[in-house]
């Protein structure tokens, strides 16, 4: 579940960085705009933030990620059900293109996750005929291990037209700390948030702007999109300088958005960072129930990270997961604009929250299976009936892929971790109803995202041994095991199988282009198996 992924930051989240319980503040207790131009000011290099820079040390020397325990097969008859929350995050691909183009080096395996990697890209799922969205599932060979068969599920949320999503009450909570100053951090940040306040801001929309450094401050009230001018000069005005008071700033950020709600409306902090807080007051479970908090009375937070050498990946993913909102990592001016332009909607606006997936498998078909990814969102199986269970969010138009690798009954069963025989319950075969021809079913629960008691789609899916191989799959599924196989390699898995670069750059091929990502995409197994040959050389 998502408290899974909290016990890997123990110590990644060392310092006291986080916040202080959530205060309620009147209006004249908010910092001054020149209180916070002084504090951001450019500062000497003797008292410069305390946190190096990128230049000041080789890349990715302080970048933090959380720990990935890859999931592996569990037995169907054991363990029929299959958990997890949906997770649109796309934060890792974009990392992994920064590692692999700008740095010319292999990622570390923990920066793989490769549900983000599958779920950058689009794929072609019908629109939902009613309710907030469709499921759909396709079964082939696994194209690293033919003898199994690889599952793929994806959820379509619905297309709402921009025009018709409910007015924005946005507040941009922005980094300018020391440690924002290089040309990746601050500079690309505010030509980010240009893109989205000329291209998606509406006349409806309100954008507020706080920052913080070594003091946290308003820069910008509530002003309507009908005065971008006014958003952008605030936005031009910033500079970077100082220590990183980034508990103050969350604080802050809440109030103003508190202030100015708007019911019915997205009201949503967008907070902007390479992640590196290091001034703050209290203790982790404070930031966690400060967020938690606050989510519950309908304030989301989003989170934009940028930068290289000292990223705080794992910090950030557990902000935008504990704050019902997004990860993206924005490695260029061109992921800007997809995120906050062309994504707007989907990036900004929930559809559904609490979002879980659950598949039970039928082990009369299905021996063994294995989820690929989603590692720190795995919930029990009790969880997915749960509506107290936090889970994820779908925006408008988003859409969640996930792939299971199986092994059907009667083939070699794949490695597993070995128990010592049960001393009080018999491990003899049970028996099924082999009439059946489903493979399993999907299941997939959500609640309305003001809250509501949770409601159910569910999908069976058959199959048969002799599934069609991976060359006669539809796109969708090509490509999606593509990206996998990719991630795959790059994470040196235990159950890559016969996956090599050659194999993926052709089931890249094989599909189709709609948008010019999958092109970039194949550029990137290129550059990944250029680099790999060259470590192996080097050995």
């Amino acid at each position: 579940m998502k408290l899974n992924r909290l016990w890997p930051l123990c110590g990644l989240l060392a310092g006291a960085w986080l916040l202080p319980a959530c205060h309620q503040y009147s209006t004249e207790q908010l910092v001054t705009t020149e209180a916070v131009e002084a504090a951001a000011e450019p500062v000497p290099a003797a008292a410069a933030d305390a946190a190096p820079n990128a230049t000041d040390t080789a890349p990715q020397s302080r970048e933090n990620y959380a720990i990935v325990h890859e999931n592996q097969f569990l037995e169907a008859r054991r363990n029929p059900l299959s958990t997890f929350a949906i997770d649109v995050d796309r934060a890792s691909y974009s990392n992994v293109r920064r590692f692999l183009t700008q740095a010319r080096q292999l990622p570390p395996p923990d920066a793989v996750r490769l549900e983000e990697l599958i779920n950058y890209f689009p794929y072609s799922y019908p629109q939902p005929t009613t309710g907030p969205a469709s499921l759909n599932a396709e079964v082939a060979a696994c194209p690293w291990n033919p003898a199994h068969q690889l599952v793929l599920v994806g959820v379509q949320g619905r297309q709402v037209p921009t025009e018709n999503l409910p007015p924005a009450n946005l507040v941009f909570l922005l980094d300018v700390s020391g440690s924002m100053a290089d040309p990746d951090k601050l500079p690309l940040l505010k030509e980010s948030l240009r893109e989205l306040v000329q291209k998606a801001l509406r006349p409806q929309d309100y954008v507020s702007i706080v920052v913080y450094a070594g003091a946290a401050g308003l820069v910008l009230p509530p002003t309507p999109g009908t005065e971008a001018d006014t958003i952008l000069e605030a936005l031009d005005k910033l500079e970077a300088g100082g220590s990183t008071a980034g508990g103050e700033g969350l604080r802050l950020a809440y109030q103003v958005a508190r202030q100015h709600f708007r019911a019915g409306g997205n009201n949503r902090i967008i907070l902007a960072t390479d992640g590196d807080f290091n001034v703050g007051e209290q203790s982790d479970a404070d930031m966690e129930r400060l967020v938690t908090q606050e989510r519950e009375s309908g304030v989301f937070l989003s989170v934009l990270g940028f930068g290289s050498g000292n990223l705080q990946d794992s910090r950030m993913e557990l902000l935008a997961d504990k704050g019902n909102g997004n990860y993206a990592y924005l490695d260029n001016l061109g992921e800007a604009r997809r995120v906050l332009v062309a994504q707007f909607g989907g990036t900004l606006f929930t559809l559904a929250k609490d979002v879980k997936v659950q598949v039970e498998f039928n082990p009369a078909r299905v021996q063994q299976y294995r989820l690929l990814g989603y590692e720190n969102r795995l919930l029990a199986a009790q969880d997915f009936n749960d509506d107290r269970k936090d889970a994820g969010e779908l925006g408008a138009g988003q859409q969640v892929t996930a792939l299971y690798e199986i092994v059907p009954t009667g083939a070699p069963a794949a490695a597993t971790s070995s128990t010592d025989p049960l001393k009080y319950q018999t491990t003899a075969p049970a028996r099924f109803a082999p009439e059946s021809t489903e493979l399993l079913t999907v299941k997939l629960r959500y609640q309305e995202p003001q809250g509501s008691a949770s409601r159910l789609l569910t999908l069976p899916v058959r199959g048969s041994r002799f599934d069609e191989p991976i060359a006669q799959a539809s796109e969708n599924l090509r490509f999606a095991a593509a990206v996998a196989q990719f991630g795959l390699l790059l994470r040196h898995s235990q159950h890559r199988g016969t996956a090599n670069w050659e194999s993926t750059a052709a089931l890249a091929r094989s599909a189709p282009d709609p948008d010019g990502t999958r092109a970039e995409f194949r550029e990137l197994v290129q550059q990944a198996a250029a680099l790999s040959s060259e470590v192996a050389a080097e050995r």
